[in-house]
């Protein structure tokens, strides 16, 4: 089945595009005119639609609302050189997609539905992708349990949806991060791999606490002792040790970036090498005091990669080099932007072209 040519499509009246401040975008703050919506029922998915960005119906009594079965996806559009849209990393997108279906019992979905899904909603709101430096057109696919009852069950009906916002940069400037010694964001047999909605909620009130002792964001350690790196607020996390980078290895408490791995993987290019491995508080402690830690950032399809200027460990501040054009955090940025861009060459084929009509 050809699933984007039987897609339909309901356009909105009047466009709320010229609402929109583009030399001001923030994040997620403006969301575009239309929707894609598919729903989920007697085992099978039906088809997509698309129509105007509005309410949807539903009772109180959806299982999503109370036994959390909600998952979603953040993904990114761009406008390149060319004047194509592309869409970054849509096929591992997907497989991350499906392994959170999977882990919250919820029906897969083929990737020729999320890929014209995709493409269709992308080129439905076409004027609504950015072209400013550091500007994208997010991509938020949601799924979550909709059928109506209470008592602990996995439900049997689903909606899926897709929702487009245009944004900037996540984070202008750089962070003031907190090693956290006491809350847990996720434990290994856990969820802390999935993109599932309840990771998000239960990192609200640590995270809270953090901001309101002035930092912007705080880096989970493992559930047991706290004694290993897992991530940093809602990214993964990567540091420059001992002239090489460095980032935790990929656990059930980890999530799989798709960033994180992109960015491994220009490590090669760039001729850095690499390690993915167990780092613990005490070495970071070490590499601050012997000065061999030079750099920590931040990497996630929101912020892409956000620079670490302090991180709090036991109570004490400790400060990394400002960070520059020679800097391996900004030279692999540049060169995931420019693949974006059509400034170099895409030989990981990591963009899929949207035809826009």
């Amino acid at each position: 089945m050809n699933v984007m040519t039987e897609i339909s499509v309901e356009r909105i009246s009047k466009s709320r595009l010229t609402s929109v401040d583009f030399n001001n975008l923030g994040f997620g703050t403006y969301l575009s005119d239309h929707m894609l919506v598919a729903d989920y029922r007697e085992g099978k998915w039906n088809q997509p639609a698309i129509v105007p960005f509005g309410e949807l119906p539903m009772t109180p009594a959806i299982l999503a609302l109370h036994y959390g079965q909600s998952i979603f996806e953040g993904m990114k559009a761009f406008k390149n050189k060319q004047g194509e849209i592309v869409i970054f990393r849509i096929q591992r997108h997907h497989q991350r997609l499906n392994r959170s279906l999977e882990r919250m019992c919820m029906p897969a979905i083929s990737e020729e539905m999320f890929t014209e899904s995709l493409a269709a909603i992308v080129a439905t709101d076409a004027k609504w992708v950015p072209t400013s430096e550091g500007s994208a057109l997010y991509l938020r696919p949601v799924v979550f349990a909709t059928e109506s009852r209470l008592g602990v069950k996995i439900s049997d009906e689903y909606k899926f949806v897709v929702l487009t916002s245009p944004v900037g940069p996540y984070f202008s400037k750089p962070v003031r991060v907190k090693v956290e010694s006491h809350y847990v964001r996720a434990a290994e047999g856990g969820t802390g791999f999935a993109k599932c909605a309840g990771n998000y909620g239960g990192a609200f009130y640590p995270t809270q606490l953090a901001k309101q002792e002035g930092f912007d964001q705080i880096i989970w350690t493992d559930a047991c002792d706290h004694q290993y790196i897992d991530e940093s607020g809602a990214m993964n996390i990567m540091f420059v040790l001992n002239g090489k980078l460095v980032t935790p290895q990929l656990t059930s408490a980890i999530l799989d970036g798709v960033t994180r791995d992109s960015i491994l993987t220009l490590a090669d290019d760039l001729g850095m090498p690499k390690e993915a491995r167990k780092i613990s508080v005490a070495e970071l402690k070490a590499g601050f005091e012997k000065g061999t830690l030079t750099e920590a950032f931040g990497v996630g399809t929101a912020a892409v990669v956000s620079t670490i200027a302090t991180i709090n460990i036991g109570g004490k501040d400790y400060s990394l080099p400002p960070d520059s054009s020679s800097s391996f955090q900004q030279r692999v940025k540049k060169r995931l932007h420019d693949i974006r861009m059509g400034h170099e060459p895409d030989k990981y084929n990591w963009n899929f072209h949207v035809p826009v009509k």
